[in-house]
């Protein structure tokens, strides 16, 4: 029993931006735990790769991919047709997409913050709603929302993305209240900076660099797997009185704020 209470075979989890980045490195731990996955992402020809690398690297387990954007509400409910398709419900979904422009608050126009609203949060909203009778048919489930340190204090990604950050975090806990007896669980990661294409255009400044390390208790960038593993925790039945949480990953960051 203790073995199983660390693996994930026979779960279906569906992760969306995960054709590179945290997203990929998401799948990547869940199939280590004998997960089949199936992944979205707006790049077609990135999810295909991903999907071949999964694939050889996982040979004995399904992975389904599907190219769509989450912030269009037409795209979200194929997501969840294309999940009914080939899965009999769903077990885990790991809302992890995510886009941000930073600006000044009074630089931004209307569609630029309306977008990053419609992406970050908004999908993660409508997705959990529609897979909702997905993961209800299961006796236990998890979503897991990618947040960011940006939503629990101040930092210099402009305010629109904290703002969905911490809308997200609030989501997470109301739904894992509201949800919890339908056997699913919620919970979120807020992750600080982690090297990443997004990270690598600010990460690039030298002296803006330095100031992140000064402000990291451990005195580096984190890496995409190590979000992973906090979200395969919260995935497995190891964390099953486990909801409602946010799990910092952020090398000991928000112990000092930047």
């Amino acid at each position: 029993m203790t073995a199983q209470r660390w693996r994930l075979d026979g779960q279906t989890a569906l992760i969306t931006g995960a054709s590179a980045g945290i997203g990929l490195a998401i799948a990547r731990e869940l199939l280590g735990f004998g997960a089949d996955v199936m992944i979205v992402g707006r790049d077609i020809d990135m999810l295909e790769s991903a999907r071949d690398d999964l694939a050889d690297e996982y040979p004995a387990q399904a992975i389904h991919a599907l190219a769509a954007d989450v912030s269009d509400d037409e795209d979200r409910r194929e997501i969840l047709d294309w999940v009914e398709d080939h899965a009999d419900g769903l077990h885990i979904l790991v809302n992890n997409a995510g886009g941000n422009i930073t600006r000044p608050a009074i630089d931004y126009t209307e569609d630029e913050w309306r977008n990053i609203f419609e992406t970050n949060l908004f999908s993660a909203f409508e997705l959990s709603r529609y897979a909702h009778p997905l993961l209800a048919r299961h006796a236990a489930s998890a979503i897991v929302n990618v947040g960011s340190v940006s939503g629990l204090t101040h930092v210099r990604s402009g305010a629109v993305y904290g703002m969905t950050k911490a809308a997200m975090h609030q989501m997470t806990r109301n739904l894992a209240v509201e949800w919890a007896e339908d056997g699913i669980r919620v919970n979120a990661v807020a992750p600080w900076y982690i090297r990443t294409r997004r990270t690598s255009g600010p990460l690039s400044d030298p002296d803006y660099y330095e100031q992140v390390i000064e402000r990291t208790p451990m005195r580096r960038i984190g890496e995409p797997e190590e979000v992973a593993s906090a979200v395969g925790f919260l995935c497995l039945p190891a964390a099953s009185y486990v909801t409602g949480e946010c799990i910092a990953v952020d090398g000991g960051f928000l112990r000092y704020g930047f």
